[in-house]
């Protein structure tokens, strides 16, 4: 594979410590009791999304003073970078916000760069199991992390070739009508139910082969685990067949940043 810029290097690094230190962050709140609140949108919102996105902003905008943030809980309260340019950040401080507040272990903390509207630079990272997915073009990789959420080893990660049978992963909080009919056109599969961005995660380490979404998610819900897949050699397709994009805004049929239904596949 060729080498890449020192500066993606260099990125994912920063990505790296500042997903630790969110981590950080969020099991004290994870492991008490939790207070829930309500966005405008009816979804759940916690001091530990709070609390990581802070983080997660400041030492962005301290090291890339250039390149605009989107951030779930900056979005939420209207605040928006009029400009996105060629490239910017997208930001989940918590994704799986309902697994957290009842207590299940499969949230994550997603940091993504977008480059023309390609996921390039991705980390998802899960406090609870202390594994975090990291990836940029030509490179992918799983690292386990100590108790206090520190970086310990490491290894190069990749899709596998399609499964007989395949393993389809889905979600465990959102599963919808669509998502099972799609699962029923495969007369013998695997399933496994996994909350978060995990779900690309699986793909990306060769553990699973298909993720259908057939219900409505946002950009920072996928952006970190779809930069990991492709960088693991996998894909993030819409129905169409069309890669899935990032940045959409003014869109007709929906808010901005908003994804339609899409198959992430290990190929």
């Amino acid at each position: 594979m060729p080498s890449m810029p020192a500066s993606d290097d260099a990125m994912l690094e920063v990505f790296e410590r500042l997903a630790l230190e969110a981590g950080r962050a969020i099991m004290p709140i994870f492991e008490g009791e939790c207070v829930v609140e309500h966005k405008a949108d009816a979804s759940p919102v916690t001091a530990a999304d709070q609390a990581a996105e802070e983080i997660i902003l400041a030492g962005l905008r301290g090291a890339y003073p250039d390149i605009p943030c989107v951030a779930e809980e900056e979005i939420a309260e209207g605040h928006l970078p009029p400009d996105l340019g060629q490239q910017f950040f997208l930001i989940d401080p918590l994704d799986g916000t309902k697994e957290f507040v009842n207590k299940h272990p499969d949230f994550t903390v997603n940091i993504a760069l977008i480059r023309n509207g390609v996921p390039e630079v991705g980390v998802v990272y899960a406090p609870v199991s202390g594994k975090m997915f990291v990836g940029r073009p030509g490179r992918a990789e799983m690292i386990i992390t100590g108790d206090n959420h520190n970086t310990g080893g490491r290894r190069a990660i990749a899709v596998r070739d399609c499964a007989v049978p395949p393993t389809i992963v889905a979600s465990r909080s959102h599963r919808t009508p669509e998502t099972d009919t799609y699962i029923a056109g495969f007369s013998v599969a695997e399933l496994v139910s996994v909350g978060s961005s995990l779900k690309f995660c699986l793909l990306a380490a060769g553990e699973a082969d298909y993720y259908p979404r057939f219900g409505r998610t946002m950009e920072w819900d996928t952006a970190a685990g779809d930069a990991v897949l492709r960088a693991a050699g996998g894909i993030t397709k819409t129905l169409d067949g069309s890669p899935l994009r990032y940045g959409k805004r003014q869109q007709a049929h929906d808010s901005d940043f908003a994804n339609p239904h899409f198959v992430a596949s290990g190929g």
